[in-house]
Parts: structure tokens; sequence; C-alpha cells
């Protein structure tokens, strides 16, 4: 049995570009979430495409974002995609070996907390 759609909801990423098309402001809003043009200074998304069975991706960041912000970011979506494949899976186990990598990760990095 298909499923209506009861109700739609909207995301919105506005990317601020130069003149040689480097981002230099993000800004993003979800009509659901209450947000309305909160600034970003990176992003990824991915999107599924069923017919291709591909990852259609798009990766941006702003020229002002640091090294050591990117770091933290990469670790944080790191983590994230463990906890969200282990949702959507219930792999646990392997889903534990990627937070592994990502303590690695973080150590590597020099952006462990400090104790």
């Amino acid at each position: 049995m298909d499923e209506k759609i009861s109700k739609k909801s909207e995301i919105k990423i506005e990317i601020g570009l130069n003149s040689n098309n480097l981002p230099l402001q993000m800004n993003w809003s979800s009509s659901d979430g209450g947000i309305k043009d909160s600034p970003a200074s990176a992003f990824m998304l991915s999107l599924w495409d069923p017919s291709e069975k591909n990852t259609m991706k798009i990766d941006l960041w702003t020229k002002d974002m640091t090294v050591e912000e990117m770091k933290q970011f990469f670790h944080q979506t790191l983590l994230t995609m463990a906890d969200s494949f282990e949702k959507a899976t219930g792999e646990h186990l392997i889903s534990e070996d990627l937070r592994d990598y990502c303590f690695h990760f973080a150590s590597k990095m020099n952006i462990l907390p400090e104790e």
C-alpha cells in the first residue's frame, strides 16, 4: 500500500559567492525547525539516487573556515554517520568500528578533548 504525503518541509541553503564563485557566506533555513537564515561555514550534502543506485553529493565551505574547524567538522560528521548508520540498519558492531576509527582520526588530528 502506498502511503500518501500528508505534509511537505523545506530546507534551504543560500550561498554567497565572490566573482570567482568561491563561497564567502552560507545561511540555511528549515521550515519545520524554526531556523531562518542561520549562518554556516560548511556543509556536506549526500543524496541517494534510487534509479542510478548512486550517491550525489555537494561539499562546500567558506574561504574563512580554518583547517582546525574543518578537522572538527569532519570528525563530528563521521561520528554522526556512525550513529545514523546504526539507527538505519541496526548494525551495531560495524558502527562501533566506525566510532573507533573516529577516535583514531581525532587522535591523529590532535583534536581530542583535553581532560
